[in-house]
């Protein structure tokens, strides 16, 4: 399997290309800003985007869409969308094949209701849910419990060296793993949901004591 990243722009937003090497078949993910990047590498390696997808459907995730479908032909997809290949529903818990690899969707909300992540292979592309050393943006609500719940119930019961290939690159790496992220996030490494969400509060005045950008 090939991952490729790219910094496509915005706030230092991440797009990706995911490739079965003995098909050449690819996904690509959040397409924003910049999706000529994106297509342009497909197109050049000779990779044919099978699918098209949005981690949410926030404008600096999805402003590529229009761009990515015309250069590839392929209608992307969000949470709760039909994929036209295989008459799937967007939903947790669907597999779609890409080539010899499959595609896991994981919903994860949190940060929206309608966050998901792409679960390919060893690698797992998370959005906004899950940044290396940090956590998708809240309020203190019932947001910030579903993404409690998402981060705990879903990701973190991963493989432990699933690579983690986040939304942005605000954390303290642009990739991580599993294993990496539940020994050193700050976040993850709360003992409770209460802790987790005083952390979310308190988070400029953590960041200052430990000296973190």
């Amino acid at each position: 399997m090939i991952v490729k990243q790219f910094l496509t722009g915005g706030d230092r937003n991440f797009g990706y290309l995911v490739v079965d090497e003995d098909t050449k078949s690819a996904a690509i993910i959040d397409p924003s800003y910049s999706p000529e990047k994106i297509c342009t590498c497909a197109n050049e390696n000779g990779y044919v985007a099978k699918y098209i997808f949005n981690t949410h459907d926030h404008f600096d995730h999805t402003n590529g869409n229009e761009t990515a479908e015309q250069m590839t032909s392929v209608t992307p997809l969000k949470f709760g969308d039909v994929a036209g290949a295989t008459g799937e529903k967007i939903e947790d818990g669907t597999i779609l094949p890409l080539g010899k690899l499959r595609i896991k969707i994981i919903h994860t909300p949190g940060h929206t209701d309608d966050s998901i992540c792409i679960y390919i292979g060893d690698a797992v592309f998370t959005g906004d849910t899950l940044f290396v050393g940090k956590v998708g943006g809240t309020g203190f609500g019932d947001d910030a419990v579903q993404e409690y719940k998402s981060l705990h119930e879903r990701l973190m019961t991963l493989p432990g060296e699933t690579r983690v290939f986040p939304g942005h690159n605000v954390g303290v790496a642009p990739e991580s793993t599993i294993d990496n992220e539940k020994k050193t996030n700050p976040f993850l490494l709360q003992p409770d949901l209460d802790s987790f969400i005083d952390l979310k509060k308190n988070w400029l005045e953590y960041k200052r004591k430990h000296g973190i950008d």
